[in-house]
């Protein structure tokens, strides 16, 4: 495993190494570490080649709001296993979703900038705010939870 303690900037190969999410479901294309362990900025293109917009919706094509808060949530996870020896080791499972508040639907051509904070982290269970921008807008956010566990051998 790479050093990545030194890093501040993250592209998809990076990524890949702390995450254990495969396409197509890895959500995040890059990353700026501000603080490390405490906060970042993650970016997500929005393309029409998104497999869920063969479905949601054909006419008018929306990303699932559920899917910002899973942009959100990996971001999270980023920024805490990226702080571990091993993060393929471990995992981050997210327990509880507060406050979240879809503000302007996301569409094809949008650039999604997640700005994600360590509010609090006791042990092994962290909480994060995450805030979704467009073009300096807010369209998405919410408090999340999640624990740190051990990633089942296979």
């Amino acid at each position: 495993m790479t050093d990545l303690s030194q890093q501040t900037i993250f592209n998809i190969n990076d990524i890949i190494k702390v995450l254990p999410h495969r396409y197509p479901f890895i959500l995040i294309d890059k990353l700026e570490m501000l603080e490390p362990g405490k906060s970042l900025v993650a970016i997500k293109n929005v393309t029409i080649n998104e497999p869920y917009f063969q479905g949601h919706f054909p006419a008018q094509p929306v990303m699932p709001g559920v899917l910002s808060l899973e942009i959100m949530a990996q971001a999270g996870a980023f920024l805490m296993l990226s702080q571990v020896e091993d993060p393929l080791a471990k995992n981050m499972l997210f327990s509880t979703i507060e406050k979240a508040k879809f503000r302007k639907p996301i569409v094809p051509g949008d650039q999604l900038k997640i700005y994600m904070d360590l509010v609090k982290r006791k042990l092994s269970i962290c909480k994060f705010h995450g805030r979704c921008f467009v073009d300096d807008k807010l369209v998405a956010e919410a408090f999340l939870s999640a624990n740190i566990v051990d990633r089942p051998e296979v």
